[in-house]
Parts: structure tokens; sequence; C-alpha cells
């Protein structure tokens, strides 16, 4: 039997708030978005698909100030400056454009996330982002509307709006610009009975070297390996979801962690090279096919920096985990499960 997709934010009326907190989690894709065709509106050359973790949440509260010239920004108690300010305020000015409201906004953001070390900071940051200003700013959107909005801050952050496993739709590729952008969101995707956990293994949790965006430009632009891994990644689409419908979890690992390595390739074939992965990146794909080879389904992915993931059974988690550590003895290693979408908080706690 398929398990319902996960329920997420319902939409809110204009007048209902003009401060609104929400939450969310970051998700790990199982099925690789890497390179843009579109840059202003983000979006993908390819569908991707991911997990919602339940682990490191982002919290984020936006609040409008009338009386405020600029957007005041906040992470973690620090005022954000540079790049993290700019593309807040940035997505704030599509909110206040959408909404036909100019007030600025008061943002404070709390992110548990280590921040540029291909953890999924920004899908994280960027959903709670959107669920909180679409609330304080009365937009009204439905979870779809939510997830091509949240998609504008971060392509990743569309499909943390959801729980559990969701798929990010690229849209049309040849339609015109606002075809497109309607036709790039996330949706929750149905599966089986499974019961996964994924071992996370930070090994390195300091920025990249580096970013994301400028990996994705060189790698679709320079790497001869990228086309026939965005061919490739079609049908490992197709693959997994078949394997999430009948609850074949070692099936999903397998897809999942041959996209990730097919992913990590075409970055290495790029003029230059983007190698993300470090000695100790290496020692834990190790240690994972040895956990195969003694009979425990675990599988290996890897998204943008050095640290890897490992989908296993919640029953085999904890001797995943041993294993890893003691791989990796300076590591981080943490278990996480299937997560909820983001959701607001009720602004009295």
């Amino acid at each position: 039997m398929l398990r319902e997709p996960q329920a997420t934010v319902p939409p809110l009326a204009r007048d209902t708030a003009t401060a609104a907190t929400a939450v969310a989690h970051p998700n790990i894709a199982l099925i690789k978005y890497w390179g843009k065709r579109d840059e202003r509106l983000i979006l993908p050359w390819t569908d991707s698909l991911s997990m919602t973790l339940d682990v490191f949440p982002t919290t984020t509260r936006v609040r409008l100030d009338p009386e405020a010239a600029h957007d005041e920004v906040t992470l973690n108690g620090e005022p954000a400056t540079g790049e993290a300010h700019r593309r807040v305020g940035a997505f704030l000015e599509l909110v206040r454009e959408r909404s036909g409201l100019s007030q600025r906004a008061v943002v404070d953001t709390r992110n548990t996330v280590p921040t540029g070390a291909g953890l999924a900071s920004s899908a994280s940051g960027f959903a709670a982002l959107a669920v909180a200003a679409a609330a304080a700013y009365g937009l009204g959107l439905d979870a779809t509307g939510l997830s091509r909005l949240a998609r504008r801050g971060s392509g990743s952050a569309s499909r943390s709006v959801f729980g559990g496993f969701a798929v990010w739709h690229a849209g049309p590729a040849d339609a015109a610009a606002t075809q497109a952008d309607l036709g790039s969101y996330a949706e929750p995707v149905p599966t089986a009975d499974l019961d996964p956990a994924l071992v996370v293994a930070v090994v390195n949790a300091g920025p990249k070297a580096v970013s994301s965006r400028e990996a994705m430009r060189r790698t679709v632009d320079t790497s001869p390996l990228y086309r026939p891994w965005a061919d490739s990644s079609r049908d490992d689409l197709a693959d997994m979801r078949a394997a999430l419908g009948r609850g074949d979890l070692e099936a999903v690992g397998e897809i999942a962690e041959r996209n990730a390595l097919g992913m990590h390739a075409t970055m290495l074939a790029a003029r230059p090279a983007v190698r993300y992965l470090s000695p100790a990146t290496v020692t834990v794909l190790d240690r994972v096919v040895r956990l195969r080879r003694d009979g425990v389904p675990a599988y290996a992915t890897m998204d943008a920096g050095p640290n890897v993931k490992v989908l296993c059974r919640r029953a085999d988690a904890a001797r995943v985990a041993d294993a890893v550590r003691e791989a990796v003895p300076d590591g981080t290693v943490l278990v996480a499960g299937p997560g909820p979408g983001a959701r607001l908080l009720n602004e009295d706690g």
C-alpha cells in the first residue's frame, strides 16, 4: 500500500498577519539537481528527488516594519552581511512585488545546519523564509505556490516545503518564462512502507572552496560528461520512483549512489576540475562498500561538499553509524530519519 504524502502549510488569508514564524528542515537529494538552465528563475536542467530530514531545522521569523527604510536580517543572532544579506533582500523584494505591499521586513533566522558545507542549509533556510514571508505579507499561497516561491531563493528549498520524499519538476525547457516558472515546483512522492534512516557523516563542516553556484556553472559549461549524466538522471528518477512505490529500499540506495557518483564525476571532468571529495570522503565510501560486503544494505550519497550521507534501514542505522565513526573518528556522525514539511509556528510559541 502506498503511503499518502504529508500535508503541508495551508493557504493564509491576506490580512492574517504582519509577523509570522516558520520552521523548515533540510533535504538530501537522492536524485540530484545539478545545473541551472535559467539562473534568474532558478530553473534546473533535470528533475530531482529528495528526502526531507528530521534534523538541523531552520526557524525564521519575518515581521513587517512600516517605519524601516531597509530590511534588517540577522542570522543566528548576528547581522547578515554580504551575499547572505543580498539573497534575503532580493527574495523579500520578490515577495513584496507579489503582495503589492511596500513595508520592509525584520528577519531573524536561527539556522542549525552547518552553512556552506554541502548539508542543504539553503534548502531549509529559504523554505522557512518563504513560508514565513508569504504569511507575513499575506500572499495566501497553497503548497505548490510556496514551493515555487521557495525555489526562487534556492532550488532545493522547493523540496523542503514538503516532508518525506519529494520530487522537484524542472518544468518545460522550451516554454516561455512564465510557463516555465509555473511548471517548476516540487510535490510529495507517494511511497510504500519504508523505514529509512540517513547516517550523516560530517567530515568537514567548513565552507566550500568553490560555491555550488560556481561549480554548477563550470560543470554545465565545460564538462563533457554533464549531458550524458543529465540524460541518465532522467532514467534514474523513473527507476527511483518505481522503487519507492514498491518499498524497495535497496534499489533506492543503489540508484541514489550511482546518481551521486555520476554527478561528482561530471565535476571532476569540468575544466578546471571541481573536486569536493576529500580523503575522509573516500574512507567513508570504502567503509560503505565494506558494510555491503558484510551483508548490511548501506548506500552512499553526497551533495556539493565532502560530507557523506549513508542510506540504510532504520534497524541498521546504529551499526552503520558505528562503522562510519570508526572510519572517520575526527568527524561528526548523526542519524536522521524522514522529516516534516515546512510549517508555520504560533506567534505565542
